[in-house]
């Protein structure tokens, strides 16, 4: 479905990540001449467009219906949560399910009854509601004794690593959550962390998918 892949490249796109067929096809499971049909498909309804790079871009008109996309995703994710009590994981593999089958109506109302949240669960940014925190970086390229709040957790980590979303969630390692980053082995790749009262060692991998607020550094 044309969807399926707006929604992965606009995932991709806010994260910074370089887009290429290749990678897209690893994201949606897909090989890579089944890609390439259905972008020249998209490039064909003036969705997406190829740049210099050889990577792809989203038109106006194919980022539009992206964020339309991805609004109701996190929108269902948050009613999932905080309204049916699901947690993280389960929110986001309902919500992939629902989105396509939700009505603007629908989505709007229930927009409205959740209070209007900014974020999804994961502390993403809703298009057309938010937007990203001006400082954020991700605790990957923090420097021991840096103090920062956890604001969002990767999209693409959200789609690739279901158990990472477990894993983070068992850790309070979620949105709001100060911590202090202790130690950081060059050598191992490891940063060794202080959350909610509790050390927690994260692989830098890890660490990149976690994208935090600043509040001091050394």
């Amino acid at each position: 479905m044309v969807s399926h892949y707006l929604e992965a490249i606009y995932y991709m796109w806010s994260e910074g990540e370089p887009l290429r067929s290749a990678r897209l096809a690893d994201w949606l499971g897909v090989s890579r001449p089944t890609v390439t049909v259905a972008v020249r498909r998209m490039t064909g309804y003036g969705m997406v467009r190829m740049n210099r790079r050889k990577e792809i871009e989203l038109t106006p008109v194919g980022r539009r219906a992206a964020e339309a996309i991805v609004r109701r995703h996190r929108i269902m994710e948050r009613w999932l949560t905080d309204g049916l009590g699901l947690d993280w994981v389960t929110a986001d593999t309902e919500a992939a399910r629902l989105e396509h089958a939700v009505s603007e109506v629908v989505e709007k109302r229930l927009y409205e009854v959740l209070g209007r949240p900014a974020t999804c669960p994961h502390g993403n940014p809703i298009p057309g509601h938010s937007k990203p925190l001006p400082k954020e970086v991700r605790l990957a390229n923090l420097k021991p004794g840096a103090r920062a709040v956890v604001s969002r957790v990767s999209e693409v980590a959200e789609r690739e690593a279901p158990l990472l979303l477990a894993y983070l969630h068992e850790r309070t390692l979620v949105p709001g959550r100060e911590i202090a980053l202790l130690e950081v082995d060059g050598v191992g790749g490891t940063l060794r962390i202080k959350a909610g009262g509790r050390e927690v060692t994260l692989s830098r991998d890890t660490a990149g998918k976690l994208w935090v607020v600043p509040t001091r550094t050394k």
